[in-house]
């Protein structure tokens, strides 16, 4: 299955149906009158957020969207039926802006949640609408209105509540493998992992956690450098970021920054997100030229955050980490609650 996390839509609100000129014809009536019903509503254009969905696929070849017309109305004062709404089921995480202005038109988190993007046209009204006593043979009837219209842009930002951040090799993919049943491709090349791959990770509680494997962020992401300005979006969302730095790196500082930067740079509150940071692949350090500690220490300083010495391969280390994610998230307000 394709991850396609963006899309542009148009949808059209169903046209209301018209109002009719009709008059009684009735044996037994012997002033008749105007009986020209009203149209039918036209269907509005419903979105609805669907816990199974994990992508905008759908939306990949398909660019417009109808609601239903009403119909028009009939003699007798018979109201013309109500056009069908239409109702398109979008992933949770899903964001609706307009495509034009950007105005943001809501944001689907909870299952089932829904967003009337295009309301229906109005019904038209029928002649009996008009009968007054200057005109008792009224000869005339409305349209219905048109529906909305809109060019809509969706963007799917992932519901994670732990976004994994790195460079690319950091070993991130198997740091979620290792945590959850997620299997990602891993490889021992860049850019390995080009879609973000969720893992669901248990409590000692036994309540589940989603955690996120954010792909492709190196120096110049947040202008569009690499994969990240792509997935950026994804972390925004996030009640903490797991920072995973390789530990045989020629300069674990650097790296930090470079992420650091980032983060800064893409903006909406990333950088002040709170943060753990894990030196990943201790296991392949030779100790008696690397200091791990002093090198833990210096991060610690810098980040004013847990620093955590791990391998997501034999699992050196991945408790304590995980104890601290939960004692944050236990401190933190939801992610629904945070401004994205």
């Amino acid at each position: 299955m394709q991850f396609i996390d963006q899309a542009e839509i148009e949808v059209a609100a169903g046209k209301g149906g018209d109002g009719i000129v009709a008059f009684r014809r009735e044996k037994y009536v012997p002033a008749g009158g105007p009986s020209g019903g009203n149209g039918g509503r036209g269907g509005s254009v419903i979105f609805v957020a669907e816990q199974n969905l994990q992508t905008l696929l759908d939306f990949r070849y398909n660019h417009r969207f109808q609601g239903e017309n009403g119909t028009r109305g009939g003699p007798n004062n018979c109201t013309g039926a109500n056009g069908k709404d239409l109702m398109i089921e979008v992933p949770c995480g899903t964001a609706v802006y307009d495509a034009q202005t950007g105005e943001l038109f809501g944001d689907l988190i909870e299952p089932q949640q829904t967003l009337l993007v295009a309301q229906g046209g109005k019904g038209g009204l029928g002649n009996q609408h008009f009968l007054s006593n200057r005109n008792r043979a009224p000869e005339y009837a409305l349209p219905g209105l048109p529906g909305e219209i809109k060019q809509l842009r969706l963007e799917l930002k992932l519901l994670a509540e732990v976004g994994i951040i790195g460079l690319p090799n950091a070993g991130k993919s198997t740091l979620i493998s290792s945590l959850s049943a997620a299997r990602p491709k891993i490889a021992d090349y860049p850019f390995t992992t080009l879609i973000p791959n969720l893992g669901v990770v248990r409590k000692p509680t036994g309540d589940g956690t989603v955690f996120a494997d954010i792909p492709g962020l190196i120096e110049g992401a947040a202008q569009g450098a690499g994969l990240g300005h792509d997935f950026l979006r994804h972390i925004e969302r996030t009640r903490v970021l797991l920072h995973l730095i390789d530990a045989t790196s020629d300069d674990v500082v650097r790296d930090y920054n470079t992420i650091q930067q980032e983060l800064k740079a893409y903006g909406r509150g990333l950088a002040e997100r709170s943060q753990i940071v894990a030196l990943n692949k201790v296991d392949a350090v030779d100790r008696e030229t690397v200091d791990l500690e002093a090198l833990a220490t210096q991060l610690n300083h810098l980040s004013y955050a847990p620093v955590f010495l791990i391998s997501a391969v034999t699992r050196i280390g991945l408790e304590p980490m995980l104890q601290q994610i939960w004692e944050i998230l236990e401190q933190i307000k939801p992610a629904q609650e945070l401004e994205v």
